[in-house]
């Protein structure tokens, strides 16, 4: 009989945490600790290193530049998912480092800028603007991805060439025009 009345107690000490914690707007709560890390959440990801030196070097370039456009052959692809960059993004980059790097100075006249990629895999492209603003497409001209800036900033612009599916890097051609794609 007194172990059923000190189970008893305990049921109704336990219960009566219970009510206060729910009265507080808390429930009772289990502490479960996993071996685990947490998944790393796509706000938790560090985005592309812009900071770092671009593989395939730096174009300086001024608005009105020749022979427009500029070229700059590069493997696309990488082994981190771009969607976490921001809106729009697609594919598959190198986070490590950007594939290129774009000084564009001013000049007499303001043309739009229009970076887009070229190859004969489904490529993706992510820029960083000279405002830390990040830029993605995929498929402006078929499967070839590019942004157009109407109206440019003056700066560093960070480029990557990513391609669609996961797998080895292709071959393809950066390429920065003031004179649209010709379809």
């Amino acid at each position: 009989m007194r172990g059923t009345l000190a189970a008893a107690a305990l049921l109704a000490a336990l219960a009566a945490i219970g009510v206060a914690q729910a009265q507080k707007g808390g429930a009772p709560q289990a502490q479960v600790q996993s071996r685990f890390p947490p998944k790393e959440t796509a706000a938790q990801q560090t985005p592309p290193d812009w900071r770092a030196e671009p593989r395939y070097g730096t174009a300086n370039l001024r608005v009105g530049f020749e022979p427009d456009p500029h070229e700059v052959a590069v493997e696309a692809g990488g082994s981190r998912q771009a969607d976490a960059v921001g809106p729009n993004c697609a594919g598959w980059i190198d986070f490590s480092r950007p594939d290129l790097d774009l000084n564009y100075s001013q000049g007499d006249q303001q043309y739009p800028l229009y970076i887009s990629a070229v190859s004969d895999a489904d490529t993706t492209i992510v820029i960083n603007d000279p405002n830390g603003n990040w830029h993605c497409n995929d498929d402006l001209d078929g499967v070839n991805p590019g942004v157009v800036f109407q109206r440019p900033l003056y700066g560093n612009y960070n480029i990557w060439i990513g391609t669609l599916e996961r797998g080895p890097t292709h071959r393809a051609t950066v390429r920065i025009s003031e004179v649209p794609p010709r379809r």
